[in-house]
């Protein structure tokens, strides 16, 4: 069959509310983890002193603001999907992290009478939004001082290349992603709709909405981690291409399928992983 030549640009795509829907349940054991000099290196950054509140945009599972919450007074973590929510609660109470609030609901609602805050944060999120509305907002609810920061992976190698002196073969991303198009087809689903592309020039907006040019501070991370079987189908469906609500009642279908590639490329179930960077990119107001 001929590869579709249709590509299907972020800026037609549409949100909706299933995007990420079931995916939530696998993020933290199938997400890479951040360094852990990341906090420190806000809070270093930033001058951080344990006062004030941070807003994590498009928290997720409360990933980045649980990591960074002993940094503030409060932490309020905001996100459009009802499961991302309930599982960021779960994970504070599990973690003994009582200063968190958690909001069902979409970036480009705020200000929605939040307050204002210390630091701002987007954890891997601010693409999915609408960009220059999201910047434009959360400038305007940061205190005298503060700052907006995008925490991101900071990737200095091919996806899937292999890790050097790792003990196990590196995850078959390129196999995986035929999977996907076998059982999906060519496109990348983005909930109701396709979405084969991302954006970029994030500094662009952020200056568009009244910010300083970014000051970016790499944190460096060069572990090598294992992964086993259960965490990479973990990954997998962590993800918004192939969210498990994308497989219907096929879901086991599909996982038993991607067990198979995966034993196919390492019988003993394990793989290495080479975390990558992270970046810290901060951004003030004018």
């Amino acid at each position: 069959m001929a590869e579709d030549p249709t590509t299907f640009r972020w800026e037609d795509w549409t949100w909706d509310e299933s995007v990420f829907e079931g995916t939530a349940a696998y993020y933290r054991q199938g997400r890479k983890p951040y360094s852990p000099k990341l906090a420190e290196a806000l809070a270093t950054h930033l001058s951080l002193d344990g006062q004030g509140r941070l807003l994590d945009v498009g928290c997720g599972p409360g990933i980045v603001a649980l990591l960074f919450a002993h940094l503030f007074d409060r932490v309020v973590g905001l996100d459009p999907d009802p499961g991302m929510v309930a599982e960021a609660g779960r994970a504070a109470a599990e973690e003994g992290i009582g200063n968190t609030t958690w909001v069902q609901m979409r970036a480009e609602e705020l200000p929605a009478s939040l307050g204002s805050f210390r630091v701002i944060s987007f954890g891997q999120s601010f693409h999915w939004m609408d960009r220059p509305r999201v910047a434009s907002a959360v400038r305007d609810m940061l205190d005298p001082g503060g700052a907006v920061v995008q925490v991101d992976l900071w990737h200095t190698s091919p996806p899937g290349a292999q890790p050097k002196n790792g003990q196990h073969p590196s995850v078959p991303e390129d196999a995986i992603d035929e999977l996907r198009r076998r059982w999906l087809g060519p496109h990348r689903r983005a909930g109701q709709g396709f979405r084969d592309t991302s954006p970029s020039g994030e500094d662009e907006v952020f200056q568009g909405a009244g910010f300083t040019p970014e000051q970016i501070v790499l944190v460096p991370d060069d572990r090598l981690i294992t992964r086993s079987v259960d965490d990479v189908v973990a990954w997998v469906l962590s993800t918004s291409s192939t969210a498990p609500h994308l497989f219907g009642d096929r879901l086991d279908d599909f996982v038993q399928d991607l067990r198979f590639l995966l034993l196919a490329t390492s019988p003993d179930g394990q793989f290495t992983i080479a975390l990558s960077d992270n970046r810290l990119r901060i951004r003030r107001p004018i």
